[in-house]
């Protein structure tokens, strides 16, 4: 008789935690743009309804906040990748200057992860022999030395993310007549907020009943300060 073994369809592939990190970026990018573009262009539909003020109040919002974002992310990852870059010039200097006091270390730290001292020291050689910069980038650093964060990458990322979620709520109040924009643009973002809160639990393996009230009662929140907002300035201003 035989033996099968279940399927197993859990992805093993080494860039599987990074690219995970990307996906819930553009994720959290989007709700960004969808949220903070709402609040924008709801708080000034409070005050008036006219179609070329609320499209110049949307893109100005649009732009300004996805180059924020990607200049952010820029400078973050940036700070990190330099980082990076000095922990594997020091770690090198260390290798050529300490050898046997890095593998000693290497070992300690093997042995920290649950290997007996022996198997750890024999880990330990191997990998020093293999590659020991790598080894100690990735067992005492947490760093792949061929996959250092890219700085261009994430600005690029939030900047599409941002804006792809900012184009929601700036088309919405825009393009329906003037006596439904407001509820269709409403309606949009809460709709797209859920999907944002299940997408970004779904990633992080989370129940998404939470997320999503969370993301959707926060962009009402938002909608409803900004409107109540602009609608008591424009009250003042007529």
């Amino acid at each position: 008789m035989t033996l099968q073994t279940p399927e197993h369809d859990e992805a093993h592939g080494g860039g599987l935690g990074s690219r995970l990190n990307w996906l819930r970026a553009a994720v959290l990018g989007a709700n960004d743009g969808i949220v903070s573009t709402a609040g924008l262009v709801v708080g000034v539909a409070g005050a008036t309804q006219d179609r070329a003020t609320l499209l110049t109040a949307g893109l100005a919002g649009l732009l300004a906040g996805s180059m924020s974002m990607a200049a952010g992310e820029y400078v973050s990852v940036s700070t990190q990748r330099d980082s990076e870059k000095a922990a594997l010039a020091l770690e090198r200097r260390e290798l050529a200057t300490a050898p046997q006091a890095e593998l000693v270390e290497l070992t300690d730290l093997l042995e920290g992860k649950g290997l007996e001292r022996q198997l750890a020291r024999e880990v330990a050689e191997q990998l020093t022999e293999h590659d020991a910069l790598r080894a100690h980038a990735e067992v005492e650093l947490g760093i792949d030395p061929d996959e250092l964060t890219n700085p261009w990458h994430a600005a690029a990322a939030s900047f599409l993310a941002f804006t792809a979620g900012a184009l929601l709520p700036l088309l919405a109040i825009v393009l329906p007549p003037a006596a439904h924009r407001l509820w269709i643009t409403v309606v949009a973002v809460l709709v797209a907020l859920a999907v944002c809160g299940w997408s970004s639990a779904r990633l992080g393996s989370a129940p998404p009943g939470r997320a999503v009230l969370r993301n959707a009662g926060g962009g009402a929140l938002a909608m409803a300060v900004t409107y109540a907002a602009g609608t008591l300035l424009g009250a003042v201003g007529a």
